[in-house]
C-alpha cells in the first residue's frame, strides 16, 4: 500500500485523541474518589493536586530516555508500548481501594507514558516539509480537544454509571489507540542504522536556539495557566452550592466548554496565523486567556461560570498550535522530533507542578483569587513575549 502522510494524521489524531481524553476523564470525579472511595476526609485539595501532579512528574523525568528509545527503535514501538501498558493501569485502578497505592498507580502511569509525543514526533518526521506545520496544528488540537472533552464524558460515566467504572472505560479507549497503533500507523522515515541521540547534547542545542528556548519557556507558562486549576474547579462547582451527587456531572460540563471552544477556533486561529503570522496570534491568545481567567473571578453560579470558560478557551485556542508551528519554523529539519520531544518534557513539568500547587494554594487561599494570580501570569507572558519579538526585530533592522 502507498504511503500516505494524511491517512497517518488521521490515525494519530484518533490515537492520541482517545489516549488524552482517557487521562482527563479522571478529572471531575477523582477529588470525590478520593474523598468516597479511598477515605481521604482531609487536605483533600492538596491529595487531588498531588495525584494529578505526580503522573507527570514521572513521565517528565522518564520521557527523555523513552525519546532515545524511539530514535534508536522507532516511534511506533514506543506507541505501542504505551499504548498497553496505560490500558493495564487504567484496569488496575478499578481495583485498588487504597489512596497510596493509588499514587503508585498513578507514578507508573507516568513512568509508562509516552503516547502523545511519539505520536506528534512520528507525524513531524514522517509529513512532506511543506504540510508540517499544518500537520502538527491538527495534532495539536487533538490533545487538546482530547484532554478537555474527557471531564465530560468522565462526568457523564461517573455520574451514571460509577466513579470505579470510569477506569474502566478509560482501560477500554487507550486500549483501543494501542490497536490502532499496531494496525493503522505507518512509520516510513526511519533510519534504524542512526545514532542514538544524546540527552545532554539534545538539551545543549536546544539551549543555543534562543527562539526555540522562548518558545518552550512559552509551552510552560501556557500549560502550566491551564493545569493549576484542574484539581480546583471541582471543589470551586461544589462551593458554588451544586449538590455533590451531581458535581461530577456539572464540573465535567464547565470542563467541556473550554474543549467545545478549542474545537471551534483552533483551526480558525491556525489559518489566520497563516496570514498575519502566529507570533501575533499566539500574542492574542495569550492576552485573551489572561483577561478571560481574571473575569471568572466576577461569577457566583456554575452556569455563568462556564460561559466564561468558554469564552476564555475561544482565545486560549491559538497558544498551542501557535508554538507547534513556530516550532517548525525555529528548528532544522533533522532535530524537530527531538524538539517536539522537548516541548513535551516542557509541558509535562508545567503540567506535573501545575496541579499541586494549584492543590496547595486552593487550601490556602479563597480559589477564586487563583484565577487572578493565573490571568496575570498570562497576561506578563504576552508582554514578555512581545518584547522578545520586538527586540528581535529591532536588532534585524539595525542589521539589514
Amino acid at each position: 500500500m502507498k504511503f500516505s502522510w494524511e491517512r497517518n494524521l488521521i490515525v494519530l489524531w484518533t490515537g492520541v485523541f482517545f489516549c488524552s481524553m482517557a487521562y482527563s476523564i479522571s478529572i471531575p470525579f477523582l477529588p470525590i474518589f478520593l474523598n468516597t472511595e479511598l477515605g481521604v476526609e482531609h487536605h483533600l485539595e492538596a491529595w487531588s493536586g498531588i495525584a494529578f501532579g505526580i503522573t507527570f512528574l514521572a513521565s517528565a523525568l522518564i520521557s527523555p530516555y523513552w525519546g532515545s528509545l524511539a530514535d534508536k527503535y522507532g516511534r511506533k514501538p514506543m506507541l505501542i508500548r504505551s499504548g498497553f501498558s496505560l490500558a493495564a493501569l487504567y484496569l488496575i485502578n478499578y481495583f485498588v481501594h487504597d489512596p497510596y497505592w493509588f499514587l503508585v498507580i498513578r507514578i507508573f502511569q507516568g513512568l509508562l507514558a509516552g503516547f502523545v509525543p511519539a505520536s506528534i514526533a512520528l507525524v513531524a518526521t514522517n509529513t512532506p516539509e511543506e504540510k508540517t506545520g499544518y500537520a502538527l496544528g491538527i495534532m495539536s488540537t487533538a490533545g487538546a480537544t482530547g484532554s478537555i472533552l474527557g471531564p465530560l464524558v468522565g462526568g457523564l460515566v461517573s455520574h451514571y454509571i460509577g466513579n470505579r467504572e470510569a477506569f474502566l472505560f478509560s482501560s477500554a479507549i487507550v486500549l483501543v489507540s494501542a490497536l490502532v497503533a499496531v494496525f493503522l500507523v505507518k512509520e516510513q522515515n526511519f533510519n534504524r542504522k542512526a545514532a542514538r541521540s544524546h540527552v545532554l547534547d539534545d538539551l545543549k542545542h536546544a539551549l543555543s536556539n534562543r527562539s526555540f528556548t522562548i518558545l518552550l519557556t512559552m509551552v510552560a507558562i501556557s500549560t502550566f495557566s491551564v493545569m493549576i486549576l484542574e484539581p480546583l474547579i471541582t471543589v470551586y462547582v461544589l462551593r458554588m452550592g451544586v449538590p455533590k451527587d451531581t458535581a461530577s456531572l456539572s464540573s465535567g460540563i464547565v470542563f467541556s466548554a473550554v474543549g467545545i471552544a478549542t474545537v471551534i477556533m483552533a483551526p480558525r486561529w491556525g489559518k489566520i496565523g497563516r496570514k498575519i503570522g502566529y507570533e501575533k496570534v499566539l500574542f492574542i491568545g495569550l492576552i485573551g486567556g489572561g483577561i478571560g481567567n481574571m473575569l471568572q473571578v466576577l461569577t457566583t453560579n456554575y452556569i455563568g461560570f462556564g460561559i466564561l470558560r468558554f469564552g476564555y478557551g475561544l482565545f486560549f485556542a491559538a497558544v498551542n498550535p501557535s508554538i507547534n508551528a513556530m516550532i517548525v519554523q525555529t528548528t532544522e529539519s533533522d532535530f524537530r522530533g527531538r524538539a517536539f520531544s522537548l516541548n513535551q518534557s516542557s509541558s509535562q513539568i508545567a503540567t506535573m507542578a501545575g496541579p499541586i500547587i494549584g492543590g496547595l494554594l486552593g487550601g490556602w487561599m479563597p480559589i477564586r483569587w487563583i484565577f487572578v494570580i493565573n490571568g496575570s501570569a498570562l497576561l506578563l507572558a504576552a508582554l514578555l513575549f512581545k518584547s522578545r519579538n520586538h527586540g528581535k526585530a529591532s536588532v534585524a533592522a539595525r542589521h539589514s
